[in-house]
């Protein structure tokens, strides 16, 4: 049975394993800079948390995870909830996981009021563009830039 819930403290642990899991993935473990201890801190012991996590759990084990923060859009007017990350262990995919963990993201943004939902895709990932837009999310391409400023 898939069950979503929203992570605690006593998750730090599987969500720093999920977040070095999708930067394998991406080849991009080197820009993992965060610590559990970091996690701990921002997400369950400031208030407010700096960001969220919700956990998929099929009959009970783990499944995979979707993360966020909440950021002010100046254009908007208002908050909007930025995904951070969506992934779902290899075992798990085709199972609807990814689907659910999106879904109750989208249900989060409602309860507090935000505006929009936004995040970022590889152009060329295009199982992910197919996900993304069989949910209904409009995709658009778009260069993002990075400058380290430490």
């Amino acid at each position: 049975m898939l069950t979503i819930r929203e992570a605690t403290s006593d998750d730090v642990d599987i969500v720093f394993d999920l977040i070095m899991a999708i930067a394998r993935h991406h080849g991009q473990e080197q820009y993992v800079t965060t610590s559990k201890e970091e996690l701990r801190r921002a997400g369950f012991s400031s208030e407010p948390a700096r960001f969220g996590v919700l956990l998929a759990e099929v009959d009970g084990a783990v499944a995979g995870y979707v993360s966020w923060t909440v950021n002010y859009s100046i254009w908007r007017g208002a908050d909007v909830m930025q995904i951070d990350d969506l992934y779902v262990w290899e075992k798990f995919r085709g199972q609807s996981v990814g689907k659910a963990l999106m879904r109750d993201a989208r249900a989060q943004a409602q309860a507090r009021g935000l505006a929009v939902m936004k995040w970022e895709v590889e152009t060329d990932n295009r199982g992910a563009i197919k996900f993304y837009k069989n949910l209904g999310a409009e995709v658009s391409e778009k260069g993002f830039c990075r400058w380290t400023v430490e």
